[in-house]
């Protein structure tokens, strides 16, 4: 029961929106209990580590840094949409709409918070925290308890995930860009055919808004990145 309860606990800690600060740490911990606890009649034929015993450490090292795992793969689909954003208001012009974000501790700029909200939202939406849940049972076939630590983060080969962030970030944002770039192209085109007009008070607003109906046309699209993205994580700890 304890070491369920620990690679839970850490998922619960690390994956977005489980790992929120309005979600209350007594709350979380329950909520881990009883998926540990649920999750009983399926994780038969775990190796049985006494809690006394000198393995117990490595076991626990395990647990935590399995549940780290799976919480930051559950991250790296939350990124790729934020790096999309950041692309897009690079583009728009929007980057200087920049805030503080609490929840990353750094700066952070409104389209890219967008992005992120709406990554949350289909993350609530499709029942990814469904298939969140799922991993961390399957994770117990393909990396039972044992002291193992260090051979369980060998065969995650969770380095393949940075080039998921920023190929699914560009795929995401690449269509948004290609407008904007034919935008900015069109006005060069006017800023050559009549040079007496002010090309910087009439380019801004055209880009923004160039930028909006894109990401309008293109938000109904985005719950297949999504999915692909979250598949890919999830597959990782799905490994028999």
């Amino acid at each position: 029961m304890l070491w369920p309860f620990l690679r839970t606990l850490a998922v619960f800690s690390s994956a977005p929106l489980l790992s929120s600060r309005a979600f209350p740490v007594r709350a979380r911990i329950a909520l881990s209990f009883f998926v540990a606890l649920a999750a009983q009649p399926s994780l038969e034929g775990q190796t049985v580590i006494s809690i006394t015993s000198p393995s117990a450490i490595g076991a626990v090292l395990q647990q935590v840094g399995v549940g780290l795992a799976i919480g930051f793969a559950i991250r790296v689909v939350f990124s790729a949409f934020e790096l999309a954003g950041e692309l897009i208001g690079f583009q728009m012009g929007l980057n200087f709409a920049s805030f503080f974000d609490p929840s990353l501790n750094a700066q952070t700029s409104a389209v890219a918070k967008f992005f992120g909200q709406m990554a949350t939202f289909l993350f609530i939406v499709m029942n990814a925290h469904l298939m969140v849940m799922m991993a961390v049972i399957n994770s117990f076939t393909a990396f039972p308890v044992d002291q193992n630590f260090l051979q369980a983060i060998q065969y995650m080969k969770l380095y393949r995930l940075g080039s998921s962030i920023f190929a699914s970030g560009l795929w995401i944002a690449m269509p948004l860009i290609g407008m904007m770039m034919f935008a900015n192209f069109a006005l060069g085109i006017v800023s050559r055919v009549a040079p007496q007009m002010n090309i910087y008070a009439i380019g801004f607003p055209i880009t923004l808004t160039v930028g909006m109906v894109g990401i309008a046309s293109t938000l109904p699209m985005l719950d297949k990145p999504f999915m692909a993205l979250l598949t890919q994580a999830i597959d990782i700890f799905s490994i028999h």
